[in-house]
Formats: structure tokens, sequence, C-alpha cells
């Protein structure tokens, strides 16, 4: 799935109206349809108060499309007006007059502070007043109003996205923005819905098809691009029967230092657990016992140093290399960085201390192989491309970082971005559970795993992240996520992988929505 701008869909309304030979109005009409469909589904008759705040634009247009439906279908509704400005579309206007016909009590209109009504805590309410067109940041009674919807216990439905939040831009206000506990949008998600700064405001979403036009969506370079299930279905490569362990690739990792050996323990199964044909892993002296008796199936190599690296040599030709895990920033070790680094035409895994050596010696970003993938967290992220103003602001100092240097770049997260020059990718597998000592030492050794067996390096980027995420999604339906532990995401990969392709069950019944 794609995620496009308000340009761009506005565009695909365009569009789509032409090519159909449909009105706008009758857009409007399939829109809000398809969310009535969807709240009648969900609350099956309940006898909610039903609280539409519908805007004088179109996004309040499709609020008393979705009134209108409700009404008719005997649900108890009230609909407000939030009569901001002197300017109405005109499918809000065609849209006003039909209500009206259906119910005694007419939309009522608010244009002050004193028109709030009163809003209890069983109450239901639907946000229509901004829509993705919005321009400037909500003021004044228009906030506070915003402000008065957000401080009830009522539960709160977004209609496309919530109003006062920007589909592709950074907020300018917190307190004018809508908290929905559930967002209903149409034809695609929008960026703001992925981002830390503005997911909050959104909640839990789902994504409604309109008919837009697809001809015209397909031929679009969309913002960024959803990787979920079906996306990650394409990328496996499947094994043949005569394959053997040289397909699969030879794996080198390189990490641990005293004290941080479990990062090379952690990273060396995921390797193999993610199809690796071999791991070797490199190591100061101090872990050799360590490796070889919780991984058997790794070949070690230490370091002449007992309890850092200090050079990295090995007699084979690694098909990739992951290096950095728990290395620690010894003197030696940022020249044996600098010396493995020579090894041009080997795709690379570069996390955790490697990265803090590179944002301490800038001279090294010169010497990184291209393709390479760089998995950071947050502090190493700031470190490596400088602080940012905003979560947009951080995706343009990623891209502009990733084309300066050739590199793919992890923008780990509830949703981690997988950054490749100008294009941006998105994960929606994972769980907070996984936020927790080695998960990262984990994702390292799963996309080496990948790379070995001949994924390119933003294929292995993108689904290492998913295959990852998924593991750990698996261990926290099993366990609870409060208790997953690095280890549990590793011994899930496989359980990943089966996930793949197993048939996924009909959708079930959501219960009632209210509180």
């Amino acid at each position: 799935m794609k995620v496009f701008s308000a340009e761009q869909l506005y565009n695909a309304d365009k569009v789509t109206i032409e090519k159909q030979g449909i009105t706008s109005e009758a857009l409007m009409e399939r829109a809000g349809k398809q969310i009535f469909q969807w709240l009648h589904k969900h609350l099956n008759g309940a006898p909610v108060p039903i609280r539409i705040f519908a805007g004088i634009g179109n996004n309040g247009g499709d609020g008393l499309v979705i009134g209108r439906l409700l009404i008719e279908h005997g649900y108890d509704v009230v609909v407000y007006v939030v009569n901001c400005s002197d300017k109405r579309s005109d499918n809000f206007l065609l849209n006003y007059n039909k209500i009206k016909n259906v119910t005694k009590n007419w939309p009522i209109l608010m244009k002050s502070e004193a028109d709030f009504p009163k809003i209890n805590d069983d109450d239901f309410i639907v946000d229509a007043i901004f829509g993705i067109g919005l321009n400037r940041c909500p003021g004044g009674w228009v906030k506070k109003l915003i402000l008065h919807l957000n401080q009830s216990k009522a539960f709160k439905l977004a209609v496309d996205i919530p109003s006062g939040l920007y589909p592709n831009l950074p907020i300018e206000d917190k307190n004018a923005v809508l908290k929905a506990d559930h967002t209903i949008t149409f034809q695609t998600p929008k960026l703001a819905f992925f981002l830390p700064e503005t997911a909050a405001y959104v909640s839990n979403f789902d994504v409604l098809e309109i008919g837009l036009d697809i001809q015209f969506l397909q031929s679009v370079e969309p913002l960024a691009q959803l990787i979920a299930k079906p996306q990650a279905q394409l990328f496996y490569k499947q094994r043949n029967k005569f394959d053997h362990k040289g397909t699969f690739g030879h794996v080198l990792i390189v990490a641990g230092s005293y004290g941080k050996l479990g990062a090379a323990v952690l990273s060396t199964k995921a390797a193999f657990k993610a199809g690796a044909g071999m791991v070797t892993t490199f190591i100061p002296k101090c872990g050799y016992n360590i490796l070889q008796t919780t991984v058997p199936e790794a070949m070690v190599i230490t370091d002449k140093e007992e309890e850092f690296i200090s050079d990295i040599a090995f007699d084979f030709k690694p098909s990739a290399i992951a290096i950095g895990m728990g290395i620690g920033k010894n003197t030696a070790t940022v020249e044996a960085l600098k010396k493995v680094f020579q090894n041009k035409d080997t795709p690379f895994v570069i996390d955790a201390d490697a990265l803090n050596i590179i944002s301490e010696n800038k001279t090294l970003l010169k010497l990184l192989p291209k393709n390479s993938v760089l998995t950071p967290h947050p502090g190493e992220l700031k470190r490596l491309i400088g602080t940012w103003e905003n979560d947009y602001h951080k995706l343009e100092k990623a891209k502009k970082f990733s084309e300066k240097y050739k590199v793919v770049l992890i923008i780990k997260g509830a949703y981690t971005v997988i950054v490749y020059g100008s294009k941006l990718y998105i994960n929606t597998t994972g769980n907070p559970g996984m936020g927790t000592a080695g998960s990262g030492d984990a994702l390292s050794g799963i996309i080496a795993g990948l790379l070995s067996q001949g994924y390119d390096a933003l294929l292995a980027a993108v689904f290492g992240v998913y295959l990852h995420g998924k593991a750990g999604d698996i261990a926290g339906a099993h366990l609870g996520i409060d208790a997953v532990m690095a280890g549990d995401i590793i011994n899930n990969v496989s359980e990943a992988y089966l996930e793949l392709f197993k048939i996924d069950e009909p959708e079930k019944s959501i219960t009632n929505t209210t509180k």
C-alpha cells in the first residue's frame, strides 16, 4: 500500500471524477456511505448517542452524509456544524440541505464557545471538522472546541484524519489537534499516521477503499510504501531442492567485548535463523568458550586481544559482514574498523558501536562501502545525521544522508522506516515489547543472514525489518509483550517465515467501540 500526499489525493479525486463520469458529490456520498457501513457493522444498532461535529468544507460534507445515513437507520444522532468561516464548500451545502430532509432536529450551528454542548462519557463522537485540506492551524473558539472534545472521555472517531492534524506536515500547536480513539481514513493512510510526534493523535486506524482511480494511483510516486504481509510474501526467495549451505552464504559477525559478548551470541543466532548457510563470529579471546557453547553451529575466530577487538583478520570471503554490536570504542577497534571497510565488494550491516565510532570519526563516512545497511537506534541516528526539528525534518536529513553516502538507513521506531535515497519504506510489524536490550543485535543478524543469501541491500533491510517485527509480534502473542526478550524474537523468526504463507482468517467482528 502506498502513502500519498494531500495534493496527490486531491488529484486522484479529480481524475476519478473525470474517468468514472461521476460528480464530486457522488464521490462524497460513496465515501460517507463507506464510513456509515463501518459504523453500522460495529455499532450494530446500539442505542448510543452519536454526536457528529462537522466543519463547513468537504470533510464536514462527509460528516453530514454519515449523519444522514445513521439517522435513516434509526440511530440517535445530533449533528453540530462548526461554523468557523463564511466560506462553505458546494458539497457541504448540498449535504446540509439533504440532512435537513431526514430529521426534525436540524444541524445545530456553532458560532462560539457558548454553543459547546455537554459531552457525556457514553457519547460517541464523530470528528468531521477538518480533513486533509487544512491549510492553517485551528485557533480561537475552534481550538477551544477541540480541547473541549479532547477533555471528554467519550469515544472519538475521526473521519479521514483527526481535525487539526496535517497529513504530511508537522504539528504547529499540539492543543489544536483532536486526539482520536480511532481513525477511518479514505483509500490510503497518511504519512502522519506513522511518525512518533503525530501518530499518537490517530491511535488505531482502518483504511476504507472509496474507488479512487487505481491506474492514476499506481502511476504516482508516493511519499512512502507500506510493508505488510502481501509485500513480504513477494520478497521471499524460494529455496531449491539441491541448494546447500554454500548456496546460502557465509556471514561474518564482528561483535562483542568484555561484558558484551551477548551481542555476538544474539546476532550470530539471528543470522542462522534468517537462513544463512554458515556463520563465523569474530570476537575477543574472552568470548571463545561462550560462543562455542551457546552457538555450536557457528565457527569462531578470536582476536589476539583478550577483552576487545583490535585486528579483524579472517581467511575466507564473507557473503556479508555485520559489525559493531557490543564492540566498544577502543582506539585499536577504530583502526580495525577502518581496515575491514576495505572489503568494498562485501555487503555490510553496520550497527551500534561501529556507528558511534563513525559519528566520532567523520572521515570514516568516506570509507563506507556503498549499499551498506546502517541500523542506528534514535540516539545513534542523532549522532550520525545531527539533530532535527521534527519528524519530517528527521526524514529529510535521513534522505540526504542516504543519498550522499549511498547507504540504506534504518530509522527504528514503532513504525520502523527504511530510507534509501529519496524513497521511504514503512514497516507495519512489531510492538512495544521489542524495546528491549539485544533486539537491535537480533535485527542486524537477520539482515546479514538475508544479505548472505543474495538479497540486495534494500530488500534485505526491508524484509529483515518485517521478519524481525513479525517474530516480535508472535513472541508477544505467546508471552505477553512485557515479557519479550531478544532471544524470544530470534526463536520466533522461524514462525515469522511460516506466517508468510498461512491463509489469514476472515476478519472478526470488533466488539462495540463505545465506552
